[in-house]
């Protein structure tokens, strides 16, 4: 047992597999590969581990070894598909498109229902089409003997062709010489490689030092060279360069094709597009439904007035939604523009609908900005666009709001009852609300606190109703604001009425008298009077005490003065 351990690798067949397995995804297939030999001499004809490694093999570029592999598999069990399909992938890699083609479609036959065999069956057609040609583009004319080849010609010449001897044929140039465009369409990005390991080649102290190993760089470079020449030459034989152009026309064609969708199409494309940037405006994502927007309008623009008869209408859709994204981002100038931009398309189709729109929606954007006497020119433009009671509600008020901040409170408390009066119209409490407050705002700019006091209270009223705590809280701050500074303005309107009233005193030496000498005075005068006229002093009594009270605020009455 300790032998037989000590003669092969240490570890399990499974587990080298494993292994293999996870190296290969990771794209190291030079150690995928060693753990697959390892594999292999514990378990020498196992067929999935054959086609491990001949994948390995593929992706190091060893097309050979891929082959012998691959046709290993097969010995055991000639219908086994992973086998199969690795050998038609080995000789297609290797330009042997027919005979990939006869593999494809044996695996195809064995097993119908994976979709690889579809693909190389296809794809090898196609490589077949692109070296030979079309066969509805060839016509034959049998003027002479025709000669045919055998199969076994055939297939000897094929076998001639597998043995690919790179040291010996890495210092011989290629035949055909390709011009620079050609070959930079077929290498790609590899061809820039190319170049630059030609221009080592120039360099000879390079070309005859070695690396640690004692490989020649020369022989590095050369093998690196011919194995992009082979690459190209495959290229070549898969999708020549006709075939290329060919392609890059069909598949404008087919672009071009697509870009005239069907009406319904582009209806469906429009109203999905739509629902998504005003979802994803709702949800608080408006960069998102801002970026969604640009891509549609981007779209909708390189449409035909034929393909979307209401393109403009859908331009100027778009440019509001952009607006509103951009006003919600804190964007103000570009959401300005955008909104112009949806005005300008809206009065060059004669919407009047979506004029009302973009003028409401500038309105804001100035309001947002500070400029209030744009926004509100822009929304009294607005005004006999307005349909419904609601709208128009909601338009007195924030027109009514913007002249309070330009400190115009007779025009705000204006249009804060016309609308409250909307609001009214309309039944709608919450808006009710809104305008009483506005009223109560502006009279309270206007000093008409006793009328500012009854609209709160009222909009209090409304508050409660809709069950508004923030807005009940509000209110009653502002009450008690407003309160104090009521009775403010009547301490100093008592002041000013006493000031007044002891202006117009008569400061006479009767109207100056003590109350002492004034008594004795009366006492003198009713000596001489008769009993019915005990009534008079009680009246002078009232009198007088009225006189008094002018202090407080009271003006007297003409002639109420004591008579001498």
């Amino acid at each position: 047992m300790a032998a037989a351990a000590g003669s092969g690798p240490a570890g399990t067949f499974l587990g080298f597999m494993a292994e293999g397995s996870l190296l290969f995804r990771r794209g190291e297939y030079e150690k995928a590969l060693g753990c697959f030999d390892n594999a292999l001499k514990l378990r020498a004809a196992d067929k999935h581990c054959l086609v491990a490694r001949s994948k390995c093999y593929l992706k190091l570029g060893d097309t050979a070894n891929s082959l012998k592999d691959a046709e290993a598999s097969l010995q055991s069990d000639k219908t086994f598909s992973k086998g199969l399909y690795q050998k038609a992938e080995t000789l297609y890699t290797m330009g042997d498109f027919e005979f990939a083609l006869v593999f494809y479609h044996r695996g195809n036959r064995l097993r119908p229902e994976l979709q690889k065999f579809r693909l190389g069956i296809e794809k090898s057609q196609e490589a077949i089409v692109n070296c030979i040609g079309s066969p509805s583009s060839i016509k034959l004319e049998s003027k002479e003997d025709l000669c045919f080849i055998s199969r076994q010609a055939e297939i000897k010449k094929a076998n001639q062709k597998l043995p690919i001897k790179l040291p010996k044929e890495c210092t011989r140039k290629p035949k055909t010489v390709r011009n620079p465009k050609t070959e930079r369409q077929l290498l790609g990005e590899l061809y820039a490689d190319k170049v630059y390991l030609e221009m080592l080649l120039k360099d000879e102290d390079l070309m005859e030092s070695s690396t640690k190993q004692g490989i020649k760089v020369a022989d590095l470079v050369l093998s690196g060279i011919s194995y992009l020449d082979a690459r190209s030459e495959f290229w070549q034989q898969q999708k020549p360069i006709y075939a290329r152009v060919r392609e890059r026309k069909l598949r404008r064609q087919r672009w071009m094709r697509d870009k005239k969708q069907k009406p319904a199409e582009v209806g469906r494309y429009v109203v999905k597009s739509m629902e998504d940037i005003d979802m994803l405006l709702a949800g608080d994502a408006p960069e998102e439904s801002c970026k969604k927007a640009e891509r549609v309008l981007k779209t909708i623009q390189g449409w035909s007035a034929d393909e979307v008869p209401n393109k403009n209408e859908l331009i100027g859709n778009l440019y509001s939604r952009i607006g509103n994204a951009q006003l919600e981002m804190g964007r103000l100038e570009a959401a300005l523009q955008s909104h112009k931009m949806d005005l300008e398309c809206a009065r060059q189709s004669d919407l009047p609908d979506a004029v009302s729109r973009a003028l409401d929606n500038i309105g804001r954007v100035y309001a947002r900005m500070g400029k209030f006497q744009q926004a509100v020119d822009t929304w009294e433009e607005k005004i006999p666009m307005a349909k419904s009671s609601l709208q128009k509600t909601w338009l007195f008020h924030e027109i009514g709001r913007c002249y309070l901040e330009l400190n115009k409170a007779e025009a705000a408390q204006n249009y804060g009852q016309k609308s409250l009066q909307s609001a009214d119209e309309e039944g709608d409490v919450e808006w009710q609300l809104h305008a009483t407050v506005l009223v109560a705002q502006a009279q309270v700019k206007l000093k008409n606190y006793q009328s500012a006091i009854m609209n709160f209270e009222k909009a209090l009223e409304k508050a409660k109703l809709i069950h508004d705590e923030a807005a009940q809280k509000a209110i009653v701050i502002a009450l008690d604001y407003v309160s104090k500074s009521f009775i403010e303005e009547l301490n100093e309107r008592r002041k000013e009425t006493t000031v007044y009233s002891l202006k117009d005193y008569d400061f006479t030496s009767e109207n100056t008298l003590e109350p002492a000498e004034k008594e004795r005075e009366r006492e003198d005068s009713e000596q001489g009077t008769e009993a019915p006229e005990e009534e008079k002093p009680k009246d002078d009594a009232r009198k007088y005490k009225e006189l008094g009270n002018n202090k407080e605020g009271k003006e007297p009455k003409s002639g109420a003065g004591p008579k001498p």
